[in-house]
């Protein structure tokens, strides 16, 4: 029997949450004025954020969602999934940011979202959620990045601030929607240096760093980066990478059969940052992060593998 380990420590969860409708499949654009009937259909919670948490909640990590909510018919619903973090979040007078998606034929999928709720969370609507002492291990990993409009604003503020108050600082940025920009690097390096983890995947890191391979991107971003930290690249069937001042580390995932691939970065995230939760090194991490995402994509209704699979790593390391 495997004993999972006491921890004291705390992710924070901090970014978009929205109402995602998923839809599938969508075999041909239709014609203007027309209706289209799709096989299927499915309402639940989303947002890079939101799927993290989901996560968390299934692997019981300890955690809180870090959010801001809008006023109308999905408001109460979307709270009711996260009953212990929900009391904390301030609402605004607008609509739930929601997002439309469509799978195709070759499960590819499109999506159409509203601004909504995302873009009003704000840098002291974050701070007031926030212990103003951090525990020792607590991490928060920022979402969203580019979605948050208002929070962005405020970044280079925002993590000195969280490093003021003894947090460990993960950044997911995501696909900037006006694409990756000599102004958007620019910005970009005036809160690099808080962060002590970036969690990208492979076209994301190429494109922040404006590199022509991951090599060449991750050196040029841990150049810019606290001391001690990781740049991770998620590589989807090739596992992740991860890179940092004295080593370089590749964890290959197992072949799985791809059911839903939608918020698997979330939840690589999700077992990388539980793994540094209890104080295990960055090759676990890699290893849960893989685990976890592999076990999502692979499973409808979603699954997570239960905690002690992922201690049973650790011994075999």
């Amino acid at each position: 029997m495997i004993t999972r380990p006491d921890t004291r420590a705390t992710l924070y969860v901090v970014g978009n949450i929205n109402v995602d409708l998923i839809m599938s499949t969508l075999h041909a654009w239709p014609e203007k004025g027309t209706e289209a009937m799709l096989e299927s259909s499915s309402l639940r919670p989303g947002g890079s954020a939101g799927n993290c948490a989901l996560a968390l909640s299934a692997l019981n990590v300890p955690h809180r969602l870090v959010a801001n909510q809008g006023n109308d018919q999905f408001t109460g619903w979307l709270a009711s999934l996260f009953p212990e973090s929900a009391p904390h979040w301030p609402t605004c007078d607008c609509e739930t940011s929601l997002t439309f998606g469509v799978t195709h034929p070759d499960h590819e999928r499109t999506f159409f979202s509203n601004q909504g709720h995302i873009v009003r969370l704000s840098m002291q609507d974050v701070l007031a959620q926030l212990p103003e002492n951090a525990q020792p291990g607590d991490w928060v990993l920022l979402c969203g990045t580019w979605l948050c409009t208002a929070l962005y604003a405020g970044y280079p503020l925002l993590l000195a601030t969280l490093k003021q108050r003894g947090y460990q600082v993960a950044v997911d940025s995501g696909w900037p929607p006006e694409d990756w920009s000599d102004a958007l690097r620019e910005q970009a390096s005036k809160w690099l240096p808080y962060c002590d983890a970036l969690l990208l995947n492979e076209v994301e890191t190429l494109g922040l760093a404006d590199a022509q391979s991951l090599d060449a991107a991750a050196q040029k971003l841990l150049a810019q980066m606290a001391g001690n930290a990781f740049c991770v690249a998620k590589c989807g069937p090739d596992g992740a990478r991860l890179w940092s001042a004295d080593q370089a580390l590749h964890q290959h995932a197992e072949p799985v059969e791809v059911v839903d691939t939608i918020g698997a970065g979330d939840s690589f995230n999700a077992g990388f940052l539980s793994a540094l939760i209890y104080g295990l090194p960055p090759a676990t991490a890699l290893q849960w992060g893989v685990r976890v995402a592999g076990c999502a994509i692979s499973s409808s209704p979603r699954r997570y593998p239960d905690w002690q699979s992922l201690f049973g790593l650790v011994e075999k390391l």
